[in-house]
């Protein structure tokens, strides 16, 4: 095992930067957007990254996307892939905050990909991830993150509590209702270096959106049998369509990053989500799965104060629920 990290971390190490050059000549430039300033370009430092990904049913994910031209991604044997990530971003130009996010491994285009293709064409199958909900500590955050990027960005109470022996994340929604909480055991030592570029498909205003993050970091990563970790899906609306996904009990990866380089690209696409009737779009709209209304940003200010921390006293949320379980629900199977 230990031959092929060193193989993995001279492979991985020799890739070039994803940053596109146009922003990286952007740099020393400024720009107020929505009236928020930023720093060009638009990237975070220092941040701490969770990940975990399980499989779940593929039926169910196509049911859950928006419109015809997205696809999730097959794995094979009917199984697509949820993927969670928590990021604690500790340096932005909007301040700190933690974002959650939820979301279903996808293509776009005008067909599905066969299985696991996208994971070797990512950029011709336009492989990237259709975001399901995306709690986040910061009312500027939701500010910036949907009313510029179109992400369905929301304000919660969260927290990522990292320990010697695991990395958990926790949210609840601001009425207290509990969301998710994610735990992974921490992977053994990796240090792989990860330079990638990750797409973001989000529903907002009856468009699809499109943005681009890149990640430059260096980090722990565990891969199917020595990946452990569970997921408890708790009442919050955010999370209700997950729920229907047939979520598996071990995770396919962990991840855990503990100080990532990231670029968001100021560069987004969005196009019309479409139904086969106006009838259909008008109850795709009314069901939220075109997204939110524009309304869902007007009036936001730039505050940075974030909500009370995330109830950990639950049971089965800080449980002896053995790792590799997974949960859908407090107390659930």
């Amino acid at each position: 095992m230990n031959a092929v990290v060193t193989v993995a971390r001279t492979v991985l190490g020799a890739l070039p930067s994803p940053v596109p050059r146009r922003q990286r000549r952007l740099t020393g430039r400024a720009a107020r957007v929505d009236t928020i300033p930023y720093a060009m370009p638009v990237s975070s430092e220092e941040s701490a990254v969770l990940m975990a990904a399980f499989p779940i049913s593929l039926a169910a994910a196509r049911d859950a996307l928006p419109g015809d031209e997205l696809h999730p991604v097959s794995l094979g044997f009917g199984k697509g892939v949820l993927v969670v990530t928590v990021v604690d971003y500790r340096a932005t130009d909007i301040g700190r905050y933690i974002e959650y996010s939820l979301a279903i491994a996808c293509t776009q285009g005008p067909r599905p990909a066969p299985p696991l293709l996208p994971m070797a064409l990512q950029r011709t199958l336009r492989m990237g991830q259709f975001v399901v909900d995306l709690p986040v500590s910061t009312e500027v955050s939701v500010k910036g993150g949907k009313g510029i990027w179109g992400m369905p960005k929301h304000q919660a109470r969260l927290d990522l509590v990292v320990n010697d022996r695991t990395v958990s994340a926790q949210y609840d929604d601001l009425d207290g209702r509990l969301g998710a909480f994610v735990e992974i055991e921490r992977p053994s030592p990796t240090a792989l270096p990860l330079r990638m570029a990750a797409a973001n498909y989000c529903a907002w205003r009856g468009m699809l959106w499109r943005s681009t993050i890149y990640i430059d970091a260096v980090g722990d990563v565990a891969v199917g049998a020595g990946a452990r970790a569970r997921l408890v899906l708790g009442d919050a609306p955010g999370v209700a369509p997950l729920r229907a996904l047939g979520i598996g009990r071990h995770p396919l990866f962990t991840a855990y990053l503990p100080t990532a380089h990231g670029v968001l690209d100021d560069h987004v696409e969005a196009w019309f989500l479409t139904a086969p009737t106006l009838v259909a779009a008008d109850a795709a709209t009314a069901a939220g799965r075109f997204g939110e209304p524009l309304e869902s940003v007007v009036g936001l200010g730039r505050g940075e104060q974030w909500p009370p921390p995330p109830d950990r006293s639950r049971p089965g949320v800080e449980s002896d629920a053995p790792l590799g379980a997974q949960h859908e629900g407090v107390g659930g199977p």
